[in-house]
């Protein structure tokens, strides 16, 4: 990182940010230009690391990226506003993070966990579902195996 005094180096700052953000931005391969698509989203920590579960439908674009190559990038920030610098310009004040990990479509008992996640995560724990969603919907875990922050002025 360029400005080393801007990144966020404790994991559970990180983890706190992820938790305040209320949308990821998934970035996918897809040649010749990268495809990226904001997204709500689920958590929990495992292993000392950031599992993200994201939902959508069972075909389409996103879809058919991930099947061909799972390698994706996560990003999420928060934006606290805009400031001048007293040097004559003007900058944001934000945090944000962004991490790398394989995208993997699950199934059964860990869809309904992932579906659990995204709805306590978005204000609505406990929301009764019906079972016949996941006729219709793809649930995906990512595992993070890298992820830094970076903040400024706050």
């Amino acid at each position: 990182m360029r400005k080393a005094n801007r990144e966020i180096k404790e994991f559970d700052k990180i983890v706190n940010l992820v938790e305040r953000c209320d949308t990821i931005r998934l970035g996918i391969s897809n040649e010749p230009s990268p495809y990226i698509v904001p997204l709500s989203f689920g958590y929990e920590i495992a292993d000392e690391k950031i599992v993200f579960y994201v939902h959508g439908a069972r075909k389409g674009k996103r879809h058919e990226l991930v099947a061909k190559n799972p390698r994706v990038c996560v990003e999420g920030d928060l934006c606290h506003g805009f400031m001048e610098t007293g040097r004559g310009s003007v900058t944001c004040e934000y945090e944000s993070f962004i991490g790398y990990g394989n995208a993997e479509l699950v199934k059964g008992e860990e869809a309904k966990k992932g579906i659990d996640l995204i709805l306590s995560h978005c204000g609505f724990p406990g929301y009764p579902y019906k079972p016949g969603v996941f006729k219709v919907m793809s649930v995906y875990k990512i595992v993070l195996d890298e992820v830094r922050g970076k903040h400024r002025n706050l």
